[in-house]
């Protein structure tokens, strides 16, 4: 399978969270970039696409996103249409099968606000164990494991 780039998840994940009305603000995307992760690699056992995230206070963030926004949001800013980029097209730069999944997660998980989400991700193994040894409110940029979360969101599968 060909490894998409992060940007054009992030642009598919913002076009499609408003086109079902969803409300989007930057905590949210970050933690909906990470479940459309976690769970292809509990489907599929390799990552969609390459970047990790890292184990912050206010759940898993990837780094080359947060970059990419930073100058221009803050952490509950709305992100909207106008923050993919023009020469988007996810026709053209995201396999059907990465769009499958994709609209998948999102249809389990744009329903939750940003901040339900970082409490889920707060009371998931993956996250947990990244920050082992920091207190609640310390800076964290541990990565986390990308086979805890293969491990972990597998494990839900079956359950």
């Amino acid at each position: 399978m060909n490894t998409a780039r992060i940007d054009d998840v992030c642009d598919y994940v913002i076009a499609r969270t408003i086109a079902g009305d969803a409300e989007l603000n930057l905590l949210k995307l970050q933690k909906l970039l990470y479940y459309v992760q976690a769970w292809h690699l509990a489907f599929h056992g390799e990552p969609l696409f390459a970047g990790r995230f890292q184990a912050w206070v206010h759940g898993p963030v990837n780094r080359e996103i947060y970059v990419r926004f930073k100058g221009t949001k803050s952490l509950y800013s709305d992100v909207t249409e106008a923050d993919v980029r023009p020469d988007f097209d996810a026709e053209r730069t995201l396999q059907p099968s990465a769009r499958s999944h994709i609209d998948s997660v999102l249809e389990t998980y744009a329903q939750y606000t940003g901040t339900q989400l970082e409490e889920m991700t707060h009371r998931e193994h993956p996250w947990l164990a990244a920050r082992a040894g920091y207190k609640p409110s310390e800076r964290c940029e541990s990565e986390i494991d990308e086979k805890h979360m293969a491990q972990f969101y597998r494990a839900r599968l079956s359950t």
